[in-house]
């Protein structure tokens, strides 16, 4: 590694090897020699004059690019595409005079960019399974968990900790889904020419315009698409971009609202992320426990979910057929945005794996709140024994004066309970007090809500998708 440039935290710090190598020099141009091929053996089948040693001899020389000739090269042509053509024509002499015949730069620039786009949400698709499943089981465990709900991040009436967490595994079964969409839909350039009128290729072909577009069919189907853009200038309209950008920003939005909540129940000691045996939690308090991986979530994210706005400059700005201001911002924001996605995921990955709850700090905090929250049922269980409402309600009203400003004034426990118990005006129910005060009986159906959930959307997810995610179950998380 050099110490003396600039490197990316992206690649040296976080991201896993798949996608890095996804965006790496050497798959964007080797996929670069792969089209070229694919475009020659196409052109072939339909009549044009390529032998089958140029064929042989340009799929002889894939992945063995040598990166310094093309380095050599560029200073002298001062055009990136050009340079590899030349070095590729080097390495195979009988085959350059073929080699990206009728096609234009944006013939491998585009095409591979939607290739490492695919490829992308692939690997993002098997990363989402695997936290869904995960995030399945934490809600399945802990579906009938009582905790107190907050809103306002005041607290509010009790939900369960499989049920808070249902709420962030909905989310990503949302993006997972909008993700599908994407990569079901997401078309192909294929071969359109200079400005999107395939003309090299109609010259190429004697006029014959099923041949052209039979060129374009085939070429996508030799890289794996079946769906070609109608049209197009140059290059493939960049709203595709905004497309897949907005579906990994939303991906972004789902980490960040977990990773944030995670944050906030450390702070409250309820749960923390994993923490290793020699970890760290700051280099002058000793003691600390900081949830570094979900504040690493959080910072990630918020880059990650500014990126469709660029984007969206981008589509709107392109001139007529193209312009070239796309291509330096191109290069920096798709592979960064699927960089940010993947250490997103991964980061979940290893956090939800490794979740740790407090049950008795989970329940220190219900009773604190409970018995407010409590008064309605002890109300109406005294008014069903022939009590008064109103003046059991003043009673409450009172005692719930005095607790609180104990509460606060003391510091003090709240022992509201254990004066509405002594009160005689609820001695009718002095002995049904504990069963009033089950936490289990303030959640409603939110276990069966979870069960609901996981039975109706996410089981069947999984079970579909369980071939993907065996093979995410193996993979290595980096964090």
């Amino acid at each position: 590694m050099q110490f003396d440039t600039y490197q990316n935290p992206l690649t040296d710090r976080y991201a896993g090897k798949e996608m890095s190598f996804l965006w790496s020099p050497q798959f964007k141009h080797s996929t670069w020699r792969r089209l070229w091929l694919a475009l020659a053996q196409c052109e072939q089948k339909l009549g044009l004059d390529i032998s089958d040693a140029q064929i042989a001899a340009m799929a002889a020389h894939l992945d063995d690019i040598d990166f310094d000739r093309v380095a050599e090269k560029e200073k002298e042509l001062r055009h990136d595409v050009m340079s590899h053509i030349h070095v590729f024509g080097e390495q195979c002499p009988e085959a350059m005079p073929i080699i990206h015949l009728g096609a234009t730069s944006c013939f491998v620039t585009d095409n591979t960019e939607l290739i490492q786009m695919r490829e992308g949400m692939k690997i993002l698709r098997r990363k989402l399974l695997k936290l869904i499943a995960q995030l399945a089981d934490f809600c399945e465990a802990n579906k009938a968990l009582p905790t107190l709900g907050f809103t306002h991040f005041q607290p509010a009436q009790l939900t369960t900790v499989g049920k808070r967490f249902s709420l962030y595994l909905q989310d990503f079964v949302f993006d997972f889904e909008r993700l599908n969409h994407e990569l079901d839909t997401l078309p192909f350039r294929s071969v359109k020419g200079t400005t999107g009128t395939q003309a090299s290729f109609l010259e190429l072909f004697d006029g014959d315009h099923e041949k052209c577009r039979r060129l374009e069919r085939d070429v996508a189907a030799a890289m794996g698409f079946d769906r070609v853009v109608a049209v197009s200038g140059q290059t493939y309209t960049r709203k595709i971009d905004y497309f897949v950008l907005s579906t990994l920003s939303g991906i972004a939005q789902s980490a960040a609202k977990m990773a944030n909540d995670i944050r906030l129940l450390a702070h409250l000691k309820e749960l923390e992320e994993p923490f290793g045996k020699n970890q760290i939690g700051s280099s002058a308090m000793a003691y600390k426990r900081n949830p570094m991986r979900s504040e690493r979530v959080c910072s990630l994210a918020r880059y990650l979910m500014n990126l469709p706005g660029n984007a969206a400059m981008t589509e709107a700005t392109q001139w007529f057929e193209r312009t070239l201001d796309d291509s330096a911002n191109r290069r920096i924001v798709l592979p960064e945005a699927f960089l940010t996605a993947d250490i997103i995921l991964s980061l979940l990955i290893n956090i939800t794996d490794g979740l740790q709850l407090w049950p008795k700090v989970i329940e220190r905090h219900i009773q604190a709140e409970l018995p407010f929250m409590a008064t309605e049922n002890l109300l109406m269980a005294a008014v069903k024994k022939g009590g008064n409402r109103q003046e059991l309600h003043e009673v409450i009203r009172r005692h719930s004066m005095d607790a609180a400003r104990q509460v606060k004034e003391k510091g003090a426990d709240n022992d509201l309970i254990d004066r509405l118990r002594n009160d005689p005006a609820f001695a009718s129910i002095r002995d049904d007090f504990d069963s009033l005060l089950d936490p289990a009986t303030f959640v409603g159906r939110a276990p069966r809500q979870v069960d609901e959930l996981l039975a109706e959307v996410v089981r069947p997810l999984l079970e579909e998708y369980g071939s993907e995610l065996n093979a995410a179950a193996g993979e290595a998380v980096n964090v």
